[in-house]
């Protein structure tokens, strides 16, 4: 059965129930069904007479062609979990867990274990289940690959096989442990047969064993593998799997099984403890229970506008669309859940605002195979690819896809998951991405950091900059001839003069002055000067040899130069001058302090660094930052991190405000979530 449990995700417009006219039933939350929810909910989004409802018996979407990689411990289980708090958020649909029993399409009721739905519209996205085809015993023996509880079987299975191998000493109980033989070349078998060859070398690694004592064996009823494919990819692709180790028995149809065996029509038995099977699939045993006109695999029949043959207002999406679409059976891909979807969302949507119907006109745009982490083969729009191309096509399709239907934020947990926290080198750039510092090394960096703002805020103080009485203390960031806002016109006419006086040295006496501003490290020129004075040896000729190759005291950017001078006009001349020099003055000391104590203590560390790259772009854009002073921004980049939560204020701060954020409206809508949604 579908579903199970009631449990309502969003119910924020309660008077709507009353309200509404038309009410539009999405069973499954599948690739179709999510994909035409939100295609619904965005054209109802402002209607108090439409109300959408989705039901499924898990609380999250299931990234179906991702399951090889939870199965093959590639990637932790949440890697192919999409909660539906983060799909729709605070979008007007009600997300219920529930499990449907039946449906009663004259009353236009479905009845559920908790509680009964009413419909006017209803859209069966139910998905479909493991295929067995009347063969004795496969269906006892062997483990599927079309759920999540599937995969998490496998997942278990696997390990506990490899770990009794690892005590077994009969040399024929350990060989049937250490075969594992999935049957079926098509996507998922060999998706499933790449994971088991890369955790192969993981488990012999961890259970001391030789990689040539386990056998991984592809079972295949048919000349070739991939046979949706074309010949050279196909080529390529059964050569890797060679190149593997792998065993690719092709015209060996599966006549039977047995526990512990796997039965073949040439007569040979195959011995094991792990069979999987993953040789096709049916429309759900649930659609073939509701009495609507279906066709072969529980496939219901409908019309090219993706409508029930027996009522006009039942939608089918998906793996249960019997749609026969040039002379063929529609394939039960995602693209098809997705090109049904649209057609279906749309219809309904004709159905209750009139205008244009659609009817199904699919454009698919190719396949990707993932062959283990690193190696694949793809025919994506027309351009046949394999290697590390193809992995990377298929990642980007992934990312196309989370980013439609739920945001930034499961963009970042998927690349967190298939490249940042990937082990065992198993991600097309190996561990390259993966590898952590301990956050207690460059604890001493961040304080160190934060000392030094902290006391060129305490230094500026001691030079005056609080001393109002004694004029302006910044008037030297601006242009000669610029007064700021509070400046007395004698103090503005001496500054003016003295400028003037100086202009040869003005813009050496800022980049010195600023360059004190930003890090201690001003006293550099000094220790440079003297260890080149050391180095010369005394003599003339040892000095002009070995000059310094590059004065680390000379700012970034010359401070005449076209870009700080247009900076400098721009927004310290044009924008800055207009603030009393007090309300400056003491706002540049207020936020070198607070970046210090910031930084120092660990609180709001990750906002600390960002200002402390934005002080460091303007003092550089000022021409007044040093490259003696670059390790400022190599520092706060590092801060950014999440440092302040190891041995900071951050440790109990950062968890109670991320709580808040996301259960905020504005999280909720707009999917920018910080980790998990609280409501």
């Amino acid at each position: 059965m579908l579903y199970s449990n009631t449990l309502f995700l969003n119910l924020e417009h309660t008077g709507s129930h009353k309200m509404a006219t038309k009410k539009i039933l999405i069973l499954g939350g599948g690739y179709g069904g999510v994909w035409a929810g939100k295609i619904l909910e965005k054209h109802f989004r402002k209607r108090e007479d439409v109300e959408i409802t989705l039901v499924d018996k898990r609380p999250f979407h299931t990234l179906m062609t991702e399951l090889h990689e939870v199965a093959g411990w590639r990637t932790e289980p949440e890697s192919v979990q999409v909660l539906f708090k983060k799909i729709f958020g605070a979008k007007r649909i009600n997300v219920v867990l529930d499990t449907i029993e039946a449906i009663d399409f004259e009353a236009k009721k479905a009845t559920g274990k908790a509680r009964t739905y009413e419909f006017d519209y209803i859209i069966l996205g139910v998905g479909a289940e493991p295929e067995f085809f009347g063969i004795p015993g496969v269906a006892e023996n062997s483990f599927t690959l079309w759920s999540f509880e599937d995969a998490m079987k496998i997942r278990t299975h696997i390990e506990e096989k490899f770990y009794e191998a690892s005590l077994e000493t009969d040399p024929e109980k350990r060989k049937r442990l250490l075969s594992f033989v999935v049957a079926g070349a098509g996507f998922t078998g060999i998706e499933m047969i790449g994971e088991l060859l890369d955790y192969r070398d993981v488990m012999c690694r961890k259970y001391f064993l030789d990689p040539k004592e386990v056998r991984v064996l592809n079972i295949e009823a048919l000349p070739s593998i991939l046979p949706i494919l074309e010949e050279p990819l196909r080529a390529k692709a059964e050569k890797y799997l060679q190149k593997r180790h792998c065993e690719v028995m092709l015209n060996s149809a599966i006549i039977g099984a047995e526990p512990g065996k796997v039965l073949l029509k040439s007569g040979e038995i195959v011995e094991t403890e792990t069979f999987i099977w993953t040789c096709g699939v049916k429309g759900s045993s649930f659609a073939g229970q509701l009495g609507l006109p279906a066709g072969k695999r529980n496939r219901i029949d409908c019309d090219m506008e993706l409508k029930s043959t027996k009522y006009p207002f039942v939608y089918v999406v998906g793996d249960i669309a019997g749609l026969i679409f040039e002379g063929k059976p529609l394939a039960q891909i995602v693209e098809t859940a997705h090109f049904t979807a649209e057609a279906v969302a749309k219809n309904i949507i004709a159905d209750i605002d009139g205008g244009e119907r659609h009817q199904f006109t699919p454009k698919y745009h190719g396949f990707m195979i993932s062959i283990g982490s690193h190696y694949g083969v793809s025919n994506a729009g027309g351009m046949k690819t394999s290697g590390f191309i193809a992995l990377a096509i298929k990642h980007l399709i992934n990312v196309w896809y989370l980013l439609n239907i739920a945001g930034i934020n499961q963009v970042w947990e998927y690349l967190r998951h298939e490249f940042l926290d990937m082990k065992d080198r198993r991600s097309i750039i190996g561990d390259f991405a993966s590898y952590k510092v301990r956050p207690y090394w460059p604890l001493l960096l961040r304080m160190w950091l934060g000392l030094m703002w902290l006391f060129e805020g305490i230094n500026k103080i001691g030079e005056g900059w609080f001393a109002f009485a004694e004029g302006s203390k910044s008037s030297w960031m601006f242009s000669p001839g610029v007064v700021q806002a509070g400046v007395k016109v004698a103090e503005a006419t001496s500054g003016a003069s003295e400028a003037a006086a100086t202009a040869g040295q003005a813009a050496v006496a800022a980049t010195s002055a600023a360059s004190a501003a930003v890090s201690a490290a001003a006293a550099a020129p000094a220790a440079t000067s003297a260890a080149s004075a050391a180095t010369s040896g005394g003599t003339e000729a040892a000095a002009q040899t070995f000059k310094a190759v590059w004065d680390l005291t000379k700012p970034i950017l010359d401070p005449n130069s076209g870009i700080v001078t247009w900076f400098r006009h721009t927004f310290m001349d044009g924008i800055f001058a207009h603030l009393p020099y007090t309300v400056f003055q003491v706002m540049i000391v207020v936020m070198e302090m607070g970046i210090g104590l910031a930084l120092f203590g660990g609180c709001f560390t990750w906002l600390a660094a960002a200002a402390s790259l934005g002080m460091c772009l303007i003092f550089t854009l000022s021409g007044m930052f040093a490259w003696n002073q670059v390790w400022f921004v190599f520092a706060a980049i590092l801060m950014l991190g999440g440092l302040g939560r190891s041995f900071g204020i951050d440790y109990w701060l950062i968890p109670a405000i991320k709580r808040w954020w996301n259960g905020t409206r504005f999280a909720r809508k707009w999917h920018f979530y910080a980790g998990d949604p609280t409501k």
